[in-house]
């Protein structure tokens, strides 16, 4: 055995060691890989920073941006609500219908794309269900991978399959051939999640999901009511024509107005002056017996129609703050009816404490101090506007971006200029690093947001261990594991056959590129299929296939990108994608040897 081998061999042992133990960060562990390669000689200096230049890394960061994008955008939450109207709170009908999307999607898509784009909708879910995204993002993460083998086009290496048959003058496969095992595999995943996912994943993706949001924390300290409940105005109700002070709401009845349906639009806090007219639906929030009483004296009626409203009970767009009169305030001496505080700023105040104590009933003509306290409800982006105003000091931490709607179609836009791109004939890297551009120019985001949404610890992750698998190839590393195996197994079963290429495209996928895997074993498994007297070509496909089996470790782009995101470590890959690896090889090597031998 050549020395350049024993050394690659000695990397990539220690390499996978020190991902798996997590010794040092593994963002650091692959930056030694990298400057271990370059002082044992393995690799040039520009070798060995090839990665910094790689499509993978481009394309990773161009990904990160777009799907913060179209996280801004809110139509990802839009789609989280669609899926628990359908099935509710079920944690197994959730990952179902998601890992079907997702994986749906990568059959036409490149993977990482599809999982960017489905990331901001498992955060979301998770938190709407209050469960842990640990126990979704991992196995929707492996349905991306596993959508890339739905199609010949859904993945790099499986494109280049067939250039590679065709160099061997083999027939090349159609374009659904894959399918029938993509399918299988895709399903196998979710079953598997669906019946071990309890045991194999983690519990909760980090300490601090465990401890409650400054939104609950205020909830709770407060006894703030958590229920909105709507009313439709009939046109023979006495609250027609009249204004919104004169129906009691506030001095009678001590409720509050969190909405108006005007028409086709919503007003958020309305004015006290705004007037009541027949088909308006009130969001009303208080004590259920006044809200009861209101509605009965209004001849009000109960409705579920109130789409209209959408968002407006969701904590991503809407919440309570604590905001404080500061001395210097212009607000000192005034009454909140004087500095119509609904007209300027569309929030509503629910709750007010004046020296200490809670000011009781309708609170509009008290006179503010230096020091009252007001409990405020309204949309993120008015609460905005209300932390940078004079007036209050907002005491509430709250990082919820405000969604954009109107940037839904320049966002998606940018999104779907990238993989066309991409399925036109660019590089990923070219092609999605146009559609993050466009997002930036169209202003979905700033260029400084978009620095934002890279996470760097995953950037260098891939960056660090690219040239691993360059080092691989160049030394003749992945060659000599292939023919020595090979040698192994020629002459035996079929099944032995299939499993021994299969498991060395498994291998091979977790230390350097799919492509690289299909590439080096290839030429060696139609040597060795017409040696042993069968068709070479699923014994291509197959090697194919299972070059997507990269579970075990984070170092596939779709485990990079999803691993921070759910608060993984390397030995959660290690537990719960050690267990699909083994399904994923079970499966294909079954199927394939009951359909093509």
């Amino acid at each position: 055995m050549e020395t350049e081998i024993l050394i690659v061999l000695a990397i990539m042992a220690m390499t996978i060691t020190m991902l798996v133990t997590e010794v040092v960060r593994i963002d650091v562990t692959a930056l030694l890989t990298l400057l271990a390669l370059s002082w044992t000689g393995i690799l040039t200096t520009d070798e060995a920073l090839s990665g910094f230049s790689s499509n993978a890394v481009v394309a990773m960061i161009a990904v990160m941006i777009m799907g913060d994008g179209i996280a801004r955008t809110g139509v990802m939450s839009r789609f989280s609500k669609a899926v628990l109207n359908r099935v509710g709170t079920n944690k197994t009908g959730i990952l179902g219908i998601l890992s079907l999307s997702v994986g749906t999607l990568s059959g036409v898509i490149q993977n990482i794309g599809a999982a960017a784009l489905f990331l901001p909708s498992i955060l979301d879910i998770s938190r709407r269900i209050k469960a842990s995204a640990s126990e979704f993002i991992m196995p929707i993460g492996f349905a991306a991978i596993i959508g890339g083998t739905l199609t010949m086009v859904g993945s790099g290496h499986l494109i280049l399959t067939n250039d590679l048959l065709i160099s061997a003058d083999l027939e090349p496969y159609g374009l659904f051939a894959v399918t029938p095992v993509g399918i299988a595999l895709l399903l196998a995943a979710i079953i598997f999640f669906g019946l071990f996912g309890k045991f194999v994943l983690p519990k909760s993706s980090s300490e601090s999901r465990k401890e409650l949001s400054e939104q609950e924390k205020l909830i709770e300290a407060f006894e703030l009511e958590k229920n909105i409940q709507y009313f439709r105005i009939p046109e023979n109700s006495p609250f027609v024509g009249k204004t919104l002070e004169d129906s009691g709401i506030w001095s009678t009845y001590h409720l509050n107005v969190f909405a108006l349906s005007q028409e086709d639009h919503v007003d958020y806090a309305p004015w006290r002056q705004t007037h009541l007219e027949a088909g308006q639906i009130f969001a009303l929030y208080g004590d259920e017996q006044r809200i009861d009483e209101f509605a009965s004296a209004g001849k009000l009626e109960p409705t579920g129609d109130h789409h209209i409203f959408e968002g407006l009970e969701d904590p991503e767009e809407f919440g309570f703050v604590e905001v404080v009169v500061p001395p210097r305030s212009e607000l000192v001496g005034q009454s909140i009816r004087n500095f119509s505080l609904r007209r300027r700023y569309a929030v509503e105040p629910v709750m007010l404490f004046s020296g200490g104590a809670k000011v009781e009933g309708d609170f509009s003509d008290h006179d503010i101090q230096a020091g009252d306290t007001f409990i405020i409800y309204g949309p993120w982006a008015h609460i905005k506007d209300l932390q940078h105003s004079d007036p209050f000091v907002v005491t509430t931490t709250f990082e919820t971006e405000p969604k954009d709607r109107s940037k839904t179609l320049p966002a998606f836009g940018s999104f779907i200029l990238a993989i066309a791109l991409a399925m036109s004939g660019f590089s990923i890297s070219i092609a999605f690093l146009t559609g993050a551009v466009a997002m930036v120019l169209s202003r979905v985001m700033s260029i400084q947001d978009a620095y934002k949404a890279i996470e760097w610890k995953v950037v260098f992750l891939l960056v660090g261990l690219i040239p691993l698998g360059v080092a691989m190839q160049n030394s003749g590393t992945a060659e000599f594991l292939a023919s020595s195996v090979m040698g192994v197994v020629e002459g035996s079963h079929d099944i032995v056959l299939l499993f021994a290429v299969a498991t060395l495209a498994t291998v091979f996928s977790l230390v350097m590129s799919n492509v690289g895997a299909v590439v080096v074993l290839a030429p060696l498994v139609v040597s060795i299929g017409t040696l042993a007297g069968v068709d070479p070509r699923p014994l291509v496909l197959l090697a194919a296939v299972n070059a997507g089996n990269s579970f075990v470790l984070p170092t596939h782009q779709v485990n990079a990108l999803m691993m921070t995101a759910g608060g993984y470590k390397t030995r959660d890959y290690f537990k719960a994608g050690g267990g699909m690896t083994l399904v994923f090889l079970v499966v294909s090597v079954v199927f394939f040897y009951y359909s093509f031998f």
